[in-house]
């Protein structure tokens, strides 16, 4: 395993956490009971597995389409997560069948791509702009080093490995190479996930290549056009803003463009700078993640607003029932907060992968499992909703690869010190200060802020637990073995400082009212308005609970109260309360009329987390409302 030159923490690896939760643990089951063969049906259906065999003739129909082995490969990787976790001899027999037709289908020069291999063989690496042979590559390399990790099985491993080499051979700044790089990033965290496995350098310095190369002069996607014959005018982009190519990535401050490409690449480039002690390239992550922070990311942590380029405009531009938010994007906001944290341990990153896990991702998926959001708005007039699959499918298999990867983003280490990100309950063994320590943790968190971890150690060991106090969270209690202690911070985790004896137990409780939250006032479709938030769930109101919800307003006085529903969906935190409602009598042959002519009635409302919403009767929805 590589070492990060300049990260402060380490994960603690999947397989070294077991969660046992009553949020989590029904959703992580959904995930492999349910969402995991259905997309492995959806893939069979749509032969994106069969596609593999390399037996599709010209002139037949559904040509393997360039992105196909993308969407396969995440199936890989949540499969593989997956056994991992909970031993399934029947979805390994799958994986093993799956992971060899890809192997199977390499090259002889290690060439691994379906659509560019049987459909159009005589246009390898001809339009890196548009298509997206080394995003494929990319996701390729991920499943294989999940599949290795969680099996030990290097099948696939190897042929990635001939893949990534034949790459390398390709592109660079040598003699005869390709100054190129793909439009859809994704390939430069992959690779640097294939140098953290193997050791092989060479797989660091191609990422490096890839991450430096990006937006230099003069362009490749120019050259590249001319060279197949493309008028670099008609790029249907228009501007290389689009993938983060429009000057290089070191120079850039500003979240441009399609949102999934600019966090995979903002990944790849917090990995590279973490790796080679890069500060100018850390330095720009850091101004990218405060322009999303301070402009451009939603309550419910998605991003990127706009259908037109699935992704970023302007500043403060946040609409709500047009927002885009796909929930790729999430997904790629959760890996580079990750990978910040893991550089300078600030909870200020951790508060983001929760924000957006609790909320736009977790909203991606249906609570049964079978279908899935593309994009992920914040009001619907009830004509929005999720579908079992979709002809652009990386979303599925996205969302069902983070959730079976839950436990990795739970805790990390420092050289003495383990860090404790996100609540949920479980078990995690690691090495701290030299000395095996199993933390078990207990709790009913989101619904309550309760924490109690419990540490066992074969002996008694000195390192500083560290807890960390959510953004939201401004009460909050911590004690020892039932003992109030005092602790002091440090960039957002309380720090408990002592020599940890076998069985010693922390407790943590975070106050957990419910809040109201505003928006900048410069985010005009909120204007006026309000939003629900109760630790770290955002909430929002149903037309099926709250009839005429998109006229309702919320008083700024009013008493808002929470219980514990049941019932509800498996069983939900909800917010009640009163608000006002316009009266829908005296309207008739009317557009308009005097405000003093309009009747306001009280009326109880129900808000339910956001995550949930689109899982009963259609009907419209709204995160923020109006106040009065």
């Amino acid at each position: 395993m590589a070492e990060n030159a300049m990260c402060r923490l380490n994960p603690v690896d999947f397989t070294h956490v077991k969660i046992e939760n009553r949020f989590w643990t029904p959703r992580q089951e959904v995930n492999r009971c349910v969402t995991i063969p259905h997309q492995y049906r959806m893939c069979k259906e749509t032969e994106r597995i069969d596609a593999f065999k390399l037996n599709w003739k010209q002139g037949q129909e559904n040509p393997p389409h360039i992105f196909w082995d993308s969407d396969v490969a995440k199936w890989v990787e949540a499969a593989a997560y997956t056994v991992s976790t909970h031993p399934d001899p029947e979805l390994g027999k799958l994986l093993d069948e799956v992971t060899t037709l890809i192997a199977n289908s390499q090259q002889a020069d290690g060439y691994l791509n379906v659509h560019y291999t049987v459909v159009e063989p005589d246009k390898r690496w001809a339009n890196l702009r548009d298509c997206h042979e080394l995003y494929c590559a990319g996701h390729l390399m991920e499943a294989a080093v999940t599949l290795y990790q969680a099996t030990g099985k290097r099948h696939l491993l190897d042929a990635l490995c001939r893949y990534a080499d034949y790459i390398d051979s390709v592109f660079g700044r040598g003699k005869g190479k390709k100054r190129g790089y793909c439009g859809h990033e994704e390939i430069e965290l992959a690779l640097v996930k294939l140098y953290q496995t193997t050791g092989n350098r060479r797989y660091l310095k191609l990422a490096k290549y890839f991450v430096d190369e990006r937006g230099r002069q003069p362009h490749y996607f120019h050259a590249e056009a001319r060279e197949r014959g493309d008028d670099p005018k008609t790029y249907r982009a228009q501007t290389y803003d689009y993938c983060q190519a429009h000057k290089p990535l070191r120079d850039q401050s500003e979240v441009v463009g399609h949102a999934v490409r600019a966090f995979y690449i903002y990944s790849g480039m917090a990995d590279v700078a973490a790796l080679t002690g890069d500060c100018e390239l850390l330095a720009a992550c850091k101004r990218l993640w405060d322009d999303l922070t301070q402009h451009k990311l939603y309550l419910t942590g998605g991003i990127g607003p706009s259908r037109h380029n699935e992704g970023f405009t302007r500043n403060y531009d946040l609409p709500n029932e047009t927002a885009y938010a796909e929930t790729c994007a999430a997904i790629a906001l959760v890996f580079f907060a990750h990978r910040m944290l893991q550089i300078e341990a600030d909870s200020r990153y951790a508060d983001v992968v929760e924000q957006a896990l609790y909320n736009g991702v977790l909203s991606g998926v249906s609570l049964d499992g079978t279908k899935f959001f593309y994009e992920n708005p914040l009001a619907s007039l009830g004509n929005h909703h999720r579908q079992q699959w979709f002809g652009c499918a990386c979303c599925p298999p996205n969302v069902a690869r983070l959730l079976a990867s839950l436990g990795q983003y739970v805790y990390s280490t420092g050289a003495v010190s383990l860090y404790t990100h996100l609540y949920v309950g479980g078990q995690a063994t690691t090495q701290v200060a030299g000395q095996q320590v199993t933390l078990t943790q207990e709790t009913n968190y989101p619904w309550d802020g309760d924490v109690s971890l419990r540490l066992a150690v074969a002996q008694p060991t000195e390192f500083d637990l560290m807890l960390r106090i959510p953004r939201w969270c401004s009460q909050y209690a911590i004690s020892v073995n039932g003992k109030a202690v005092t602790t002091t911070m440090s960039r957002g985790y309380v720090e408990i400082r002592r020599t940890w004896k076998d069985g010693d137990t922390a407790e943590l409780t975070l106050s957990m009212p419910v809040e109201r939250v505003v928006a900048h006032p410069k985010v005009l479709s909120d204007v006026g308005k309000v939003a629900l938030q109760r630790g770290p769930i955002v909430y929002c109101l149903e037309e099926c609970d709250n009839p005429n919800v998109l006229s309702l307003r919320v008083p700024k006085q009013a008493k808002l109260t929470t219980r514990f529903d049941k019932r509800l969906l498996g069983g939900m935190s909800v917010v009640e309360g009163e608000a006002m409602s316009p009266s829908m009598t005296g309207w008739k042959g009317k557009l308009y009329t005097k405000a003093e002519d309009v009747k306001i009635k009280p009326v109880r409302f129900r808000a339910i987390p956001y995550f949930a919403w689109d899982n009963r009767e259609p009907g419209a929805m709204a995160v923020w409302v109006p106040t009065i």
